[in-house]
This record gives structure tokens, sequence and C-alpha cells, in this order.
């Protein structure tokens, strides 16, 4: 027996010791691989900002990013506030005499695309240049493309430029053939958060609004063109609707690009702007990583702050995810800012398609606390709408850009009714004891009763009323004016200023501004800082491997990756919602 316990005394030893060099050893790659990345910024250097991967509002905390897997999708990400800093801090730097641009397969919604393409204007300011090559050009890419002085193409490569679509997939045909019903409660036309469970096609009501504000979208964009290219409206509109561009050449001959080109022939030109002779003597690249500065999320020292608070991802109940916005986190970071006498004004950001009714409340009622004591700016990114605009309602003043998402001001239930498949496919048979009627209310093994749906049909009703009740105190609105846009129906930002619902056009930075003005103090004399601070090494690492298999699905399912998400995400949607179906696919 002895033996036995030395034995798995040993075992137990070796599997720690094996762990912790693992974890070392990732941790020293990791190291190594971000050694290689820090450049010494010299005389006559280029940034170069290579973008061609997912941009999050902050960067990832993720010490696998270095890491190259084969057959494994790249885990790197882009920090839309540390490319921001970057391309500032590069505005005024006299090392830095422009920027090489390749975001060809930029991967981001159009209002951060927004903000990176207001930062690389803002920089051309300077009178530095901005050089930009790809090998293929997105829709959205070119967006932030087209404020280059110079747009070289590969003579192989292509271009998009014939027009956005957006696209859903729907699971009623799944759901038929293994025997679920889903049973729907929801109050307005347009909240089509429920539409993929319930239907195989979109309804005339989600037709239209997703074709306005599609239209809105895109009528923007190339007005954006039209000012950095000096073209014209009408002439991009003509070019896009009949797909004038096919071939390389094409974009050349309407202007959207200055010519095709290989790399080397691009090298040669910047080389030729830096008056560099020497054949032999490189091109100083500083990479966005190396260039980025770790203090820059510091802003400085100053008794005052601004505090920014960051809200990413679904709402739910509980504690911050990598992919969720937990009530408990942003309230108390609220509580934190709030009671923090240094903090004089707060920016709540957010990029969120809603999510639970309740968890959306909780920060609705931290925000209306911490007014009380400091202006709290909303500053919409990509999405918030429905859940995402229920915590924005009660800041003192909402920004957002005029391609972000918003609105969906309405409210659904979503229960399921499994009994089909548990029973009639696979033989399941169930039984209870109940001390009420409704005690097994939403029991996903029995079929819903008429009196069960109208119990749920009301609370769904009440939600309603407390969200629009809500948002028209907030806007300082009557309800029966609120209520026109309340039906669930989604807006831009462009249109939602049209109807009250934001107060005006801007970025992250456009909002701290805003904040500081509101608290009355000047630029210069506060200091901005973000929340929620970011993980430990070892939180960081854990959520990593989160990432690691995450990327995993999404290489296996491929196309299907969305829908896969969609319906893992299904036990999210229990109870009362305010929800836009954020999985509408634009490109």
């Amino acid at each position: 027996m002895a033996q036995f316990f030395k034995f798995v005394f040993a075992t137990m030893v070796g599997i720690i010791l094996l762990t912790l060099l693992g974890v070392l050893l990732l941790f020293v790659v990791a190291s190594a691989a971000d050694d290689k990345e820090k450049t010494e910024v010299g005389y006559n250097s280029v940034l170069k900002l290579s973008l061609n991967r997912p941009v999050n509002e902050r960067k990832e905390d993720n010490p696998l990013e270095n890491l190259e897997i084969p057959g494994m999708p790249s885990q790197r990400t882009i920090g839309l506030l540390e490319l921001r800093q970057a391309i500032e801090r590069a505005k005024n730097d006299d090392k830095i005499k422009g920027i090489y641009l390749d975001a060809g397969n930029i991967s981001a919604g159009f209002a951060t695309l927004e903000e990176i393409r207001t930062a690389l204007k803002d920089f051309k300011k300077s009178g530095k240049f901005i050089y930009a090559y790809s090998e293929t050009m997105s829709e959205p890419a070119y967006y932030i493309i087209s404020v280059a002085d110079s747009i070289f193409l590969h003579p192989q490569g292509s271009m998009e430029f014939n027009g956005l679509v957006a696209e859903i997939g729907f699971a009623k045909g799944l759901f038929e053939k293994i025997g679920v019903k889903p049973e729907i409660f929801r109050v307005g036309d347009f909240k089509s958060a429920v539409e993929p469970f319930t239907l195989d096609k979109m309804s005339d009501a989600n037709r239209l609004q997703i074709s306005a504000y599609l239209n809105s979208i895109y009528d923007h964009y190339l007005k954006g063109i039209a000012e950095s290219r000096g073209i014209s409206f009408e002439e991009l509109t003509n070019i896009s609707d009949n797909m004038l561009v096919q071939m390389p050449e094409d974009a050349v001959k309407y202007k959207l690009i200055s010519r095709t080109a290989y790399y080397d022939e691009v090298e040669k030109t910047i080389r030729k702007k830096l008056g560099i002779t020497d054949e032999k003597k490189k091109i100083n690249f500083v990479s966005l990583k190396a260039y980025a500065s770790n203090k820059a999320e510091e802003g400085g020292y100053s008794k005052k702050k601004v505090a920014v608070i960051f809200a990413e991802g679904d709402i739910q109940s509980g504690k911050s995810t990598r992919e969720s916005i937990g009530s408990e986190t942003i309230a108390e970071e609220l509580r934190k800012v709030r009671n923090d006498d240094k903090v004089t004004a707060v920016v709540l950001r957010i990029n969120s398609p809603g999510g639970s009714a309740l968890a959306s409340d909780v920060i609705w009622r931290e925000v209306l606390e911490t007014k009380k004591k400091k202006p709290v700016i909303a500053s919409m990114s990509d999405l918030a709408a429905s859940g995402g605009y229920y915590i924005a309602m009660g800041c003192n003043k909402i920004l957002a850009q005029p391609n972000t998402i918003t609105g969906s001001i309405g409210i659904f239930g979503m229960l399921f009714d499994a009994s089909g498949l548990l029973t009639d496919k696979l033989g399941l048979t169930f039984d209870r004891v109940e001390t009420g009627e409704y005690a097994d209310l939403g029991t996903p093994t029995k079929k819903f009763t008429d009196a069960e749906r109208q119990i749920i049909q009301r609370m769904v009703n009440e939600g309603y009323e407390n969200f629009t009740s809500k948002a028209a105190q907030g806007r300082n609105m009557p309800l029966d004016t609120l209520k026109k846009y309340a039906s669930g129906r989604v807006w831009t930002g462009e249109q939602a200023l049209k109807i009250g619902l934001i107060d005006g056009f801007g970025g992250l930075n456009d909002a701290i501004q805003l904040a500081a003005k509101e608290a009355k103090i000047k630029e210069g004399e506060y200091a901005v800082r973000y929340y929620p601070i970011k993980k430990s090494f070892f939180e960081a690492l854990q959520s990593s491997e989160d990432l690691m298999e995450e990327r995993s699905l999404q290489k296996k399912a491929g196309s299907l990756y969305p829908l896969l998400k969609q319906i893992e995400k299904l036990p999210n949607y229990q109870g009362i919602q305010a929800r836009w179906p954020y999985e509408v696919k634009i490109q």
C-alpha cells in the first residue's frame, strides 16, 4: 500500500511539474516572439499597419497570440484603442515620416472602420504620407484604404466594389427535423431576433428595416470615398451598381486606386519618398506592435480623470467574459468610478447587440446613480442595439457614428418545447408531481398551454413598457413619440439622430472630450483611465485556451460557423431578452 501511495504522489507531482513547465515554455515562446517585434524607432521610419485581422475595442489579453500553430487560424487581434493611439502618436513623431497601410482583409464593423479612417485623415494633416498596398481589397477595407495618398493593388489581385449584402441564417427547418418547437413571445413588428428560429426567410418588416439601414450605411460609405478620391457620389454609385470594377486595371480606370504594382515596386516608391538612394539600405518599417507604447493607455498623470468603461459583447448576468458584458462586472466598475473623487466624468463605450433585459436594467440603474455625481457619456461603436441601447439611454448624452447600428427598442421571450425531440424522436417519457398548476412553467419536456403562453406574454408586455418608459425618460421624449420608434426597429446612427435617439456623431475621443466639457475641465487638465483593468497573465492564459478552441471550431465549421454559434448561444436566450439579431452578416 505504501508503494501505491508513493506511485500516486510521484505521478501527481510529475503532472504538476509538467503543467508548470508547459506554462513556462509557452510564456518563454510568447515572450521570445514578442521580442522580435521590439524594433528601435529610428529617423526616417515608416509605421507599418498590417490590419488583416479582427479588430476589437481593446487588444485582447492573449499570451499565446505569437504562437503560430499549423492549420489553426491566427489568434492575433488588433485593439482599436491601441491602433488609434499609435496613429495619433505617429502624427507628432518626427521620426515617423509616413504610414504603410495593408488592410485588404480587415475584419471590423463599419463604425470601427469610421474611427480608423478618421484617425488616418487626422494623421494626414501633419503633411506626412499614407501609402496603401494590398493583394486583395474587400469593400469594408477599401473604406479606410481610400484615404491614402497613393493606393496600389497587386496586378493579379482583386478589388470588391459592388455594394453591400446582409445575410441571415435560418434554423426553422433544423428545429422541425429534430422535433424542437420554439415558443416566441414579443412586442414590436420589427423585433426580429427570433426570426432565425421560427422562419425560413426574412419577414416583410425585417426586410424593410435591413434594407433601410443597409442603404444608409452604404450611402455614407460612398460619400466618404467620394470626398477622399474626388469622384462624385453618382459616379461611384454607377460603378458599384453595374460592377464596373472586375479586374485590377478597372480600378485604375475609374480612379479608385492609383495604379497596380508588385510589392517591390511599392517599396521603390516609398524609398524614393524617403530619399533613400542606397539600394542596399532597408526601409525602417516599424510594426504596430513595436510602436504601440505600453504606457499609452495611462494617458499621463493628473489629479483629474475621465474614466472610460468598455462594454463589449452580449449582455448577461454575472461576470464579464471575453465575449460578454457581465452586469456584475460593469456595475462594479461604475460604482468604483462613481466613488473615486479623482474621476470627474465617465464614458461608457458600448459595442453590444444586447441580451438579458434584467442584466441591462442592472447596468442602467448604475448609470443613473453615477450620473447623479458626475456626467456619463455613452459612446456607441459598431453596435449598440436593444440591451445595448438600454444601457446607453440613461447617460447624459449619447454619441454614435453615422454607420453605428442602434435602436431595436423592444423585448422578446423565447422558450423551447423539446417534447417532440425527446419523446417522439428519442422515445423518452417524463412524469412529474407539482404543488401548483404552473409549477412546471417553462419546462422543455412538455408542451405549452394557452394559459402559460398568456402569462409569459404578459411578462414580455410589462418588460416592453418598462423599457420604453425609461427610454422616453432618458431621451426627454413623450412616451407616445418614443414608441413610434420602439417597435424593435433597428436604425443607423444617421437615422437615429434625426429621430432623437442619439445626441450627435463622434467616436471615442469625441465622447471623452464631451465628458470633460460636461465636467467643466479643460484639455490638458485631465488624464484618461480605461476599465475594466486588464487581466493578469494566468487569467489571460486561461482565456487564450478558450480562444484557441473557438478558432479551431471556426476553422472546422467554415461557412456554417455563424449558424453554429447562433445555436450554441440558445441557452442565453432563455428569459426576457432585449436583443438585436446580431448574427446578421454585412459584407
